[in-house]
Parts: C-alpha cells; structure tokens; sequence
C-alpha cells in the first residue's frame, strides 16, 4: 500500500518554475494530485509542466509575480475557478540575498520580506476558506535559518524565522477546522538559488564541498530529499501532524554552532 497518496487532491504550488518548487510539482504529479503551479519566468513554468505531463497530469500554470498583490489574487483566482476546490497549499516561492546589518540595505530587507513573507501571507489568506472545506493541509517551504542564526544573510534568515512563526501561529488558529500548517527547513540544498545572488561557480563548488563537514550525513541536500518531505505533510499520511518545523538538513542543525559560525554558512 502507497503511504503518500494525493489522488483526486488539488494542490496550489508556489516557486514552481525552479529548485524545490519544480521538484515538489513533479513528485505530486507522480502521487495523483492536481496542480496549479505558479512562478514568475514562464519558460522555466513550462519546463515543470511539462515534466507533469509525463506522469498524466495536466498543470494549471498561472505566470506571477507574488511581490505584487494584484497577481497573488490572480493564481487563487484561476485555481478555484479550474478546479472548484483546493486542499494543499505548499508556499515554496522565495528569494535569497547575501548581506550582513553592515552591509545590507533596506531595499534588500523589503524586497526579501515581500516574496518570503508578505506574499505567503496573502496567498494563505486567499487559500484558507477553501482549505477549512476541503479540511485540506499548507506546507510552508522554510529554512535551517529559521532554526539557527548564520551570519552574512540577515535579511533572509529573518524572513526565514518570521515565516516559522507563521507557521506555528496559524496551525493553532486553524487546528479546529481541520486545517494543518507545517514547514520544512532545508539546509544547503543542490538549486539555482544560490548563484541567483551573483556567487560564482568556484564559490558554489566551496560551499558544496563545504556542506559534507556541516552536515553530520557527510552530504548537500538534494530536491527530491525536500520534495519528498513536503509531500508526506501535505497528505493524509501525516494526518496528526500540525505546527511542525522539519529540518531537512542532513543533521547540521543539531552541530555546535561554533564548529560552523566562522564561516558564511546558509
């Protein structure tokens, strides 16, 4: 018997044109659910839907940019009115920065705050009536710099522990009407999001390298590892689950601080 399974389920998955995103679409094409998926550069969009389509699913893609209010109503707008229902709600979109108290500035701190944390809190609004009907499940997309504080990304590693909070806040207020809330918090995950912020290939290749030290499994996350954790939240499976923070993190953040705290380490 399959544990995880989201057939007939419609799920509403956010940064899905790349990394977790895109890797949590695909799985869920696989586990039966139905999807909406939205992200902001269309082509890579395509690229996820089309690797849906090879497992029989046929994505609603809604091209947004969830920094801006009017395109966050747009994608819940279009998934109801597709489908008539939602019952997974998984918030992966997100942006990083590089920047320290010293070297960041407030145009970095808004920008950062609105994709990670403002348009999560609008789409969840927009989400719940129809997630209290469905009795149906959010799976927010954190970070091991919610759990623990790493110097260089302070803007993000906040927006990362706001959107914990979140998390465990509205678990409680939504518990009676059946609706769980729970995130997971990857460590150093194989994406592209890190050399979005300009790091170049030698610099990856050193915090890939670096990842077998401070993960206590001696390896960088993988997508799948995080997809594959989201998707067990997100179903029936983990029923009695809710205001769960999930490191997926190879162990590393149960390491002494001070082994990693010299270095840049997110």
């Amino acid at each position: 018997m399959d544990i995880i399974n989201l057939s007939g389920k419609v799920a509403l998955i956010s940064g899905a044109s790349s990394g977790i995103g895109a890797g949590t679409a695909v799985l869920f094409s696989k586990l039966g659910a139905k999807l909406a998926i939205t992200g902001r550069k269309e082509e890579n969009l395509k690229k996820t839907a089309d690797e849906c389509e090879k497992n029989g699913c046929q994505p609603l893609m809604v091209v947004a940019d969830l920094s801006k209010e009017d395109d966050v109503k747009t994608v819940m707008e279009k998934t109801i009115s597709h489908f008539g229902k939602l019952n997974i709600l998984v918030n992966c979109a997100g942006i990083l920065a590089h920047g320290s108290i010293e070297t960041s500035s407030l145009k970095q701190f808004d920008e950062i705050f609105n994709v990670n944390v403002r348009s999560v809190y609008q789409l969840t609004m927009l989400a719940v009536p129809h997630l209290i009907a469905t009795q149906g499940s959010i799976v927010n997309v954190s970070s091991i710099c919610g759990l623990r504080a790493f110097p260089g990304a302070l803007a993000y590693d906040m927006s990362k522990s706001a959107l914990d909070q979140f998390t465990c806040t509205v678990a409680l207020e939504l518990a009676s009407k059946k609706v769980r809330v729970n995130s997971v918090n990857p460590g150093f995950v194989v994406t592209e999001i890190h050399k979005r912020t300009g790091m170049s290939e030698e610099v990856y290749a050193q915090h890939l390298e670096k990842a077998k030290r401070t993960h206590v499994l001696g390896r960088a996350g993988e997508v799948d590892d995080v997809a594959k954790a989201i998707a067990f939240l997100a179903s029936d499976a983990s029923s009695f689950i809710t205001g769960a923070l999930f490191p997926i993190d190879g162990g590393r953040q149960i390491t002494c601080p001070q082994a990693i705290y010299s270095e840049v380490s997110y």
